[in-house]
C-alpha cells in the first residue's frame, strides 16, 4: 500500500460522519417543519369538537357536533361566505384579462420604457392593501359607486391582476414563438392563431391563475374591510367577531375549508397521474 493510499484512507470514514450529521439534521428539520405546519391545523380541527364554549383543547368539555348546527343556522357567516364566493368569481373575471394583457405587452413589445412599465404594474403588489382600499373606495365615490361588493371585487384585482401577469409572463417567456409565426405565414388571422396557439399553451397557468386568484380574495381581510362598505364578506365577518370574543363555530369552518382543500388537491394530483399513465401507453 503506497503512502498515498495511506494518507486517504480516512477520507471516506469522514465523509460518513458528516453525512450522518447532515441526515440527523435533515431529519429534525422536516420534524419540525411538519409540526410548526400542522400543529395549528390539528388544534383548530380538535376544538371544532369540543363542547367547550370557546376555541380551546386545553380545556376540554367532550365530543360535540353542535358548532356544525349553529354554522349551518348562521346566516350572517353563510352570506358572508356567500358573498366572498361573489367577489371571488368577479376578481377572477377582472384580474385575469388584465394580468394576460400587461404579459402580453411586456413580453411582445420591445420598449425602451418596458422596465418602467413593469415596475408600475407591479407597484400594486408592493402596496398595503390598506391604501388600495381606501384609494379604491375615494375613486369610485367620485362616479357615486357606494363600497360594496363591487368596490372590494375592484379594489382586490388591482393587486390580484399583478400576481396573474407575473404568471403569464412567466410562461409566455418558454413559448415557441416559431409556431405563431408559422400559423401566420399559413394565412391564420392573428385571433386565429390567439384562439387555437396561444390560448391552449396558456391553458394551464389561465386555470393555475384563476385558482390563485380566487384564493387571495376569499382570505384578503385588509383591502376589502375598507371597500366593502355595508356588506360583508367571510373574512370581515370574522374579523368583526373578534371584538366579542370567538365561537368554536369559526374552527369549523377552517375545518370544512381544510377537508375541501385536501379533496382537491387529492383528486388534482390523481387526475394528473391519470393523464402521465395514459401518455405513456400510448
Amino acid at each position: 500500500m503506497t503512502t498515498a493510499t495511506v494518507a486517504a484512507a480516512p477520507a471516506p470514514i469522514r465523509r460518513t460522519r458528516e453525512g450522518r450529521w447532515a441526515s440527523i439534521v435533515l431529519t429534525a428539520y422536516m420534524v419540525v417543519f411538519f409540526i410548526y405546519l400542522f400543529a395549528p391545523l390539528l388544534v383548530m380541527t380538535l376544538a371544532a369538537f369540543n363542547a367547550y364554549d370557546y376555541p380551546s383543547v386545553t380545556q376540554w368539555r367532550g365530543w360535540t357536533l353542535k358548532w356544525f348546527d349553529e354554522l349551518a343556522g348562521d346566516e350572517r357567516i353563510l352570506q358572508g361566505l356567500w358573498n366572498s364566493i361573489l367577489v371571488g368569481i368577479g376578481v377572477i373575471a377582472v384580474s385575469i384579462p388584465l394580468g394576460l394583457s400587461g404579459a402580453f405587452i411586456l413580453t411582445r413589445l420591445q420598449s425602451r420604457w418596458n422596465g418602467l412599465l413593469y415596475g408600475v404594474l407591479v407597484s400594486p403588489i408592493l402596496t398595503p392593501g390598506i391604501i388600495l382600499g381606501i384609494s379604491t373606495l375615494i375613486f369610485w365615490r367620485n362616479f357615486e359607486v357606494p363600497g360594496g361588493l363591487f368596490l372590494a371585487m375592484m379594489a382586490q384585482a388591482t393587486f390580484i391582476a399583478s400576481y396573474s401577469m407575473l404568471m403569464f409572463m412567466a410562461r409566455l417567456q418558454r413559448q415557441d414563438r416559431s409556431l405563431e409565426e408559422a400559423a401566420l405565414d399559413l394565412g391564420a388571422s392573428s385571433f386565429l392563431v390567439f384562439r387555437r396557439v396561444t390560448i391552449p399553451f396558456l391553458a394551464p397557468t389561465i386555470f393555475t391563475a384563476a385558482v390563485i386568484a380566487f384564493l387571495q380574495s376569499i382570505e384578503n381581510y385588509n383591502t376589502t374591510v375598507f371597500a366593502i362598505g355595508g356588506n360583508w364578506t367571510l373574512v370581515t365577518e370574522i374579523g368583526s367577531r373578534f371584538r366579542f370574543g370567538l365561537s368554536p363555530v369559526i374552527n369549523v369552518i377552517g375545518v370544512i375549508f381544510v377537508v375541501l382543500t385536501v379533496i382537491a388537491a387529492t383528486t388534482y394530483v390523481m387526475l394528473k397521474e391519470r393523464d402521465r399513465k395514459a401518455r405513456m401507453a400510448r
